[in-house]
């Protein structure tokens, strides 16, 4: 049994389930791409144009070959397990069959440390959530320190989270970012602060997430987020967000890192625990939730 096993293991016992545990079996590469033609395509992206018009083109070509999207052969498995994962907080975001979290539908994607794989699943999570028939997805660059994301979509160099904190005279819509892919937006991390921490724990910072959240009832908002132990600036969102989807690689990440990063969050969030890069088949739920 690896460390992993007996951290849920551990965790199960010493915290009630918050929702059923779902099973999720990971082959090496993990995540999924939004596919031409599985799901009715919307006109329009739910978010008008920022004031300087521009669209984030997204090529899931250059995507794949930098090893962000899952190989082609590859595709089709691995969506049918992104569907596993996203549909249990899809419910719990919209009330669907499911008494709906406060603030459900902010969702913070993170990891303990360096290295797990998180980015990779928030792109691949936003691409699959985005195929829903009636929900559209703002994917925000919430890992202000390395704002890798925003880099990857060429967006580095543009105003977004920290600067709607900063400044309350901006609006939301003058720096979320359409994108080509219909169903998705972006908002950049924005330019660096030395006092993101500060900037990200203030009340306007609860401001400005309460509206991002608020503004389209069928919105979700993911925020990918910087790992827990390394940084403050994660540890200052995840108060804000209704649920939080901590990223586990297999045979690679210690059971007590795991554990201290879970004491970094507040009593009482929905915590997701989702094991990456398992090369072994499960038979058993590897997709884990529980309430801190």
């Amino acid at each position: 049994m690896s460390v992993i096993e007996n951290a849920l293991k551990r965790l199960q016992g010493q915290r009630p389930a918050a929702t059923e545990a779902v099973a999720v079996e990971d082959n090496k590469a993990y995540g999924t791409v939004a596919h031409a033609g599985a799901a009715r395509r919307r006109e329009a992206n739910g978010v008008e144009a920022p004031a300087t018009g521009r669209i984030i083109k997204i090529d899931q070509d250059a995507l794949r070959a930098a090893g962000l999207l899952p190989p082609a052969h590859q595709e089709h498995e691995l969506a049918q397990q992104y569907r596993r994962i996203k549909r249990p907080l899809i419910n719990a975001a919209l009330g669907r069959g499911v008494a709906p979290l406060p603030q459900g539908n902010l969702l913070m994607m993170t990891s303990a440390v360096p290295g797990e794989g998180k980015t990779f699943m928030s792109l691949n999570l936003a691409f699959s959530m985005r195929l829903e028939e009636d929900i559209t997805v703002l994917l925000v660059d919430g890992d202000v320190v390395n704002p890798r994301i925003s880099q990857i979509l060429g967006a580095d160099k543009e105003p977004g989270l920290l600067d709607l904190v900063k400044d309350p005279s901006r609006s939301t819509e003058s720096v979320i970012l359409p994108t080509d892919v219909p169903g998705l937006a972006f908002l950049p991390a924005g330019r660096q602060d030395a006092n993101a921490t500060e900037l990200l724990a203030s009340s306007r910072m609860y401001e400005v997430v309460s509206k991002l959240g608020s503004e389209d009832p069928a919105r979700i908002v993911l925020f990918d987020s910087a790992p827990l132990l390394v940084t403050t600036e994660s540890q200052a969102l995840a108060q804000f967000v209704g649920q939080i989807l901590l990223v586990v690689r297999a045979d690679q990440t210690p059971q007590r890192v795991v554990f201290d990063a879970l004491q970094t969050l507040a009593e009482g969030k929905s915590v997701s625990l989702v094991l990456n890069q398992n090369l072994h088949r499960l038979h058993s739920g590897y997709y884990e939730q529980y309430g801190a």
